[in-house]
């Protein structure tokens, strides 16, 4: 995986783990909102069952204390001790009620012996509730809104999103207006009030909206999350650049040292000829003075010990070139893709390629070819990063880098293709012999070790003018037969 797609990863981590905690947050909120409004909603109701069970208790009451005299009359001081029942009618077995729905109310009470619920006014939020006895009945008017204990309501009326109402036979009463509008999600209540006498239903409700769920902690938990992913990104570029530091140091000491075998061999080709020479010639001397006269023996002595020097210097330098000459990369090839050696060299130069503004345009089928991964490398790096110093003599605008793989039979094909100055044509004959440069401070000698490390893969590398300007270098291996 590229430090692209590594990048790629951790951004889609994190976003995932910032949305499944803010998800987490809002979901807890909502059970918090849940279970405070549930817990609201059954105060609401139990208080409301207290009050009218107490109305039932008040109207049993009244039928046990009634007595027969007219002036002790204890419904009289009702409202004064209950502020919610606004007055209380007595109706005596000689008389007759004024309305006939309390009529009927009395015959419900009597069948089912407890009060009975007459006239319900929802719109003047009151009604009536019939207790049947002997020798009287009594009929109390209720206030609906003054029958709520307020004082220990357990939430804010005017304030409170809730909204609480008596239902009763389709109609509702509103004790809590609530937030009005529909919201995304709805919280419902509903159970019907412990006295059977007054059959209500309560009903609670809440609209959730937006600005209800927890912005700020799902704000601070995506802040902390950013915070720890940009963290772990920072670590993991770290962790990159280190690579590649230590990727390009060990790819500079085997080119140092592949360097060094091509200086000792080019130094060996050089020593040896005029060696060779010295001692062609002091072997000749050394013949030509054994004929002369016999006071000559000192200076064929001399010869002899100049022969003998100029065979150590051979030895000497034939041993340097033992030490130091390359080891044999063909008894190590193995199947590499191009396209990862490629992918491995980029990397690498991303520093290079990012200072000079350069996008490499990377194209072509995967091939597979037969090569030392070490050679491959070192080749490849030495061809992109050439590529590089002759972009870099070029305007910005007009910097382009192609690199592109091909398969033809048997061969895998890699070319470099930059736009750069391109290649004198005095100079493109002589591009890959040793020591021959024309950078200032050059050796000469990294095109001329990357043509013998492709040649000792069976290769070759090849190089040419690109029109209308720029170079173009042609890496050709063996295909990998197939799996």
């Amino acid at each position: 995986m590229t430090p692209l797609h590594n990048r790629l990863a951790v951004l889609l981590a994190g976003a995932a783990v910032a949305a499944i905690g803010s998800i987490v947050l809002a979901r807890l909120e909502l059970d918090n909102l849940r279970a405070a409004f549930e817990t609201d909603a059954r105060i609401v109701h139990r208080l409301l069952s207290q009050r009218t069970a107490q109305h039932d208790a008040v109207m049993a009451m009244l039928a046990l204390l009634q007595s027969g005299s007219r002036t002790d009359r204890p419904e009289q001081r009702i409202p004064s001790v209950y502020p919610q029942i606004l007055g209380v009618q007595q109706r005596s077995n000689d008389a007759a009620w004024p309305d006939a729905a309390l009529s009927a109310a009395e015959d419900e009470s009597r069948r089912n012996r407890r009060a009975a619920m007459a006239g319900v006014d929802f719109k003047a939020g009151r009604y009536q509730l019939v207790q049947a006895a002997v020798p009287a009945s009594y009929a109390a008017q209720i206030d609906l809104r003054s029958m709520v204990p307020w004082e220990e309501w357990p939430m804010p009326r005017e304030t409170s999103p809730v909204r609480v109402m008596l239902e009763y036979d389709g109609r509702q009463f509103v004790l809590q207006p609530g937030q009005e509008g529909s919201g995304w999600r709805q919280f419902d209540f509903r159970k019907r009030l412990a006295a059977d006498s007054q059959p209500f239903d309560v009903v609670a409700m809440r609209n959730l909206n937006w600005t209800d769920l927890p912005w700020i902690k799902m704000l601070g938990w995506t802040l902390l999350t950013a915070a720890t992913f940009a963290a772990l990104l920072a670590l993991e570029r770290q962790r990159a650049e280190r690579r590649r530091a230590e990727e390009l140091l060990r790819l500079g000491q085997v080119a140092r040292l592949n360097t060094l075998g091509e200086l000792a061999a080019g130094m060996a080709h050089e020593l040896n000829q005029p060696l060779t020479a010295v001692l062609a010639n002091t072997q000749a001397a050394r013949r030509l003075l054994d004929d002369e006269s016999p006071e000559l023996a000192t200076a064929r002595s001399a010869m002899q010990r100049a022969a003998e020097q100029a065979r150590r210097a051979s030895d000497v330098v034939g041993r340097l070139r033992r030490v130091v000459e390359r080891p044999d990369v063909a008894g190590q090839l193995q199947p590499l893709s191009l396209e990862a050696a490629v992918r491995n060299a980029l990397y690498l130069l991303e520093p290079e390629l990012q200072r000079l503004g350069i996008k490499p345009a990377v194209g072509g089928p995967a091939v597979t070819v037969l090569a030392e991964p070490v050679a491959l490398e070192q080749i490849i790096h030495n061809l992109l990063s050439n590529a590089l110093q002759a972009l870099a003599q070029v305007p910005a605008g007009e910097r382009a880098l192609h690199i592109e793989s091909r398969a033809a039979p048997g061969q895998g094909t890699l070319t470099v293709r930059d736009s750069g100055p391109g290649i004198a044509a005095d100079v493109l004959p002589r591009l890959f012999e040793p020591f021959f440069t024309t950078r200032e401070g050059g050796l000469g000698l990294g095109l001329s070790l990357c043509e013998s490390l492709a040649s000792g893969m069976g290769g070759t590398l090849v190089a040419a003018n690109h029109a209308p300007r720029g170079a173009a270098f042609t890496l050709q291996l063996p295909l990998a037969p197939a799996a």
